[in-house]
């Protein structure tokens, strides 16, 4: 069976030559004589893997030496919990900024834990931009900023972080490893696998090493990054094989150039499909140009009566996993970086097709 072109949001595509060396690794590892994931994470094999990937992926991001990095379980949705919990340093309040769905649901969360101000939203206007900076209400006394860097459901994404005077911090789940970023402008950046990194079941955090030890005294311990941090994120067994893939990810974009060569293509990609809906009559893209994401790219047809037709023709012709998330409907195209930019020319040549035959 052929392999389909795999828009899907998360959990999302990854590479094939990944996927075709944890295959020839899967019953015996390296000539262990078992699968990385039959053994024990104390073990040297296991070690060994963990700190090669967590190496790799310091060198990607040119993570200081200040910085941790921690490789944990429960997504982006448990640090919505964590990041107050160990944040907050006494504090009483929390700055957020709302541009979306997974904004929406940080703010709730965190709201659990503290006094939170939003700092702007952009729930009236339906989520199709990031507020301006300039109207943004900051408190000058707030623990910290949160940013969602790219919102996987409405398709906004930070092009220019913004300047805080409080740590930032930011959800990178849906972006982190398509571009060069400065870690050093950032307190903590978490990121859900699913995306970018590997399968679901890890979440990477990258945490300034003098935020560790301020956790609230009432705080779970295995909510406390500073017990992570001294367990090298061992504390208890942590997802041993999506931690593997997630270091032949790494290796595998350090073979293609780095992020300096991923962020060309993933531009190149969403250049070609933007354009391809903005030329035409009939699909259109709901985001403010100046700050649609280059990793989900959502479009409505004229009418959604044709929704059904064009999921389905899609379908049949190899595209899949393009139907727009429950809550907004339409269409969106996931072009993350194991997308390839042969599926993004596809998708591009079915829906002038499409357009031609139903327009």
């Amino acid at each position: 069976m052929s392999r389909v072109f795999n828009f899907s949001a998360g959990p999302a595509a990854l590479p094939t030559s990944v996927l075709e060396q944890a295959r020839t690794e899967m019953l015996d590892y390296q000539g262990t004589g078992m699968s990385v994931m039959e053994m024990s994470h104390r073990s040297q094999a296991f070690v060994d893997i963990a700190e090669r990937a967590q190496a790799d992926l310091i060198d990607l991001l040119a993570i200081p030496d200040d910085y941790q990095v921690l490789f944990l379980q429960g997504g982006a949705t448990t640090q919505f919990a964590m990041i107050p919990l160990n944040l907050l340093a006494g504090k009483r309040s929390a700055d957020y900024l709302n541009t979306g769905s997974w904004s929406t649901k940080a703010i709730k969360e965190a709201g659990k834990f503290c006094e939170v101000n939003v700092v702007a939203s952009a729930a009236a206007s339906n989520f199709d931009r990031i507020p301006d900076s300039a109207d943004w209400q900051v408190n000058s006394d707030a623990a910290y900023l949160h940013v969602c860097s790219n919102e996987t459901i409405g398709g906004v994404q930070f092009h220019e972080y913004p300047c805080s005077s409080s740590p930032l911090v930011a959800d990178m789940s849906s972006d982190i490893l398509s571009r060069p970023i400065d870690v050093s402008r950032f307190a903590l950046i978490y990121a859900g696998a699913q995306k970018n990194i590997g399968p679901a079941g890890l979440t990477v955090v990258i945490v300034r090493k003098d935020l560790l030890g301020n956790a609230a005294p009432d705080t779970p311990s295995m909510l406390d990054y500073a017990i992570h941090a001294k367990a090298d994120s061992m504390s208890n067994t942590p997802p041993t094989y999506a931690w593997y893939l997630a270091g032949l990810v790494f290796r595998w974009l350090q073979e293609l150039g780095g992020l300096e060569a991923m962020a060309a293509i993933n531009k190149r990609k969403a250049t070609k499909l933007y354009t391809a809906i903005d030329q035409s009559n009939f699909y259109h893209s709901p985001v403010a140009v100046r700050d649609r994401s280059w990793m989900n790219i959502p479009f409505i047809l004229p009418d959604a009566a044709h929704d059904g037709d064009f999921l389905s023709a899609a379908r049949e012709a190899g595209l899949t996993n393009l139907q727009g998330h429950r809550s907004v409907g339409g269409m969106r195209a996931s072009v993350y970086n194991a997308v390839p930019e042969d599926a993004v020319d596809a998708l591009i040549e079915f829906m002038q097709t499409f357009e031609k035959e139903r327009g």
